[in-house]
């Protein structure tokens, strides 16, 4: 109520109170992982403040901005639905919306109310679960078995130097190169970890980091000459991706025979009659540098084509159950999956609560 001297009956005076803030997403083009997040498990937005005599207004809550690379990928934690994609830097994503202020006795005042003791309460806090995933960009794809050569390939047409050794699953983590072209051109390859026939079960570690060839205009298989039957190599391949995202079968591909050097020509004449049709292929070796020029030539005409000039993504819906049941791996630190939320102690890896507060 109003109280001023020689004013017997002020009347209603209550203000407004502040929205609670908000908390946003926000691409930033100088980050290049989550890690930033990873012990970040509780984010607040700030609360409104109460609204005061004299009808004035509280203030509102501070925003709270969370910066992550471009890339990054969010989902609803507890659905596993997809949220939003964050592609471009200062690109921005309202994650939860501060509640609405409440309004103040002011409102209420009425000919036949004319002292309302009573106000309006502001929205309650609101809570989130969210899983962000981080998926590289790049233009470039790798995807074949393990010990295909895909990593070889990436140290020779690049300065990435990844891990080679004559064992299966020698890459754990993605890695990213830029392949120099012609006349001061160039493009960037992404190497995933090998997958397997059964992939999409669960076997192996490929199925993990399919996410990161998502956004990738060309998908480079990879298939070592030595394969007795290439065409149900390919298709084997195939079909792992088509049941991780059908989406990506639609993504221009291209098909590399690689360690060719132990093949003559009359050879690789006979093998051509039975390789997929659909597909361009080239006989590749990273030892003696056979076909990478030509490879090259292939890859930025593709990725010249009107088609593969905007990518669209499909987003499916994450499995939120596997998710949790993930054991945390020591390597995924340098392309963190998610930001684990804190709620309990014995919360599994893989959620992050957003809170933001109002009055």
């Amino acid at each position: 109520m109003h109280r001023e001297k020689f004013v017997p009956k002020g009347g209603p005076d209550g203000g407004d109170g502040g929205r609670g803030g908000h908390v946003i997403l926000r691409g930033n083009k100088n980050y290049w992982t989550l890690l930033h997040l990873k012990y970040a498990r509780h984010i607040f937005a700030e609360d409104g403040e109460n609204g005061s005599k004299n009808r004035s207004f509280g203030k509102d809550g501070g925003d709270k901005i969370i910066e992550v690379p471009c890339g990054t990928v969010a989902y609803d934690g507890e659905t596993g639905e997809f949220i939003c994609d964050i592609q471009e830097d200062g690109q921005e994503f309202v994650l939860l919306q501060g509640g609405r202020g409440g309004q103040g006795n002011w409102h209420f005042r009425s000919a036949t109310q004319q002292t309302p003791r009573f106000s309006q309460p502001g929205e309650p806090r609101k809570e989130k679960t969210v899983i962000l995933q981080l998926k590289i960009l790049a233009d470039v794809g790798l995807v074949g078995f393990p010990n295909a050569g895909k990593s070889t390939l990436l140290s020779v047409v690049s300065a990435a130097k990844p891990e080679i050794a004559d064992y299966p699953f020698t890459t754990l983590v993605p890695q990213l190169g830029i392949v120099a072209y012609r006349n001061n051109k160039s493009f960037v390859m992404a190497d995933i970890p090998g997958i397997i026939e059964g992939a999409a079960e669960g076997k192996g570690l490929g199925l993990r980091f399919l996410r990161h060839i998502e956004r990738n205009s060309i998908l480079l298989f990879m298939i070592p000459a030595e394969e007795v039957d290439i065409q149900q190599k390919y298709e084997i391949l195939l079909n792992e991706l088509k049941k991780y995202n059908p989406s990506l079968l639609e993504k221009s591909k291209i098909l590399a025979i690689s360690k060719s050097d132990m093949l003559d020509d009359e050879l690789k004449e006979e093998m051509k009659k039975n390789l997929p049709s659909d597909v361009p292929a080239v006989f590749i070796s990273s030892l003696t540098g056979e076909g990478i020029t030509e490879l090259k030539d292939v890859i930025w005409a593709e990725l010249n084509k009107p088609s593969n000039q905007i990518i669209e993504i499909s987003h499916a819906p994450i499995p939120v159950s596997n998710q949790e049941n993930e054991e945390e791996m020591e390597e995924e630190d340098f392309f963190p999956d998610n930001v684990s939320s804190d709620k309990a102690e014995t919360d599994d890896y893989g959620k992050m609560d957003w809170d933001d507060w109002d009055e």
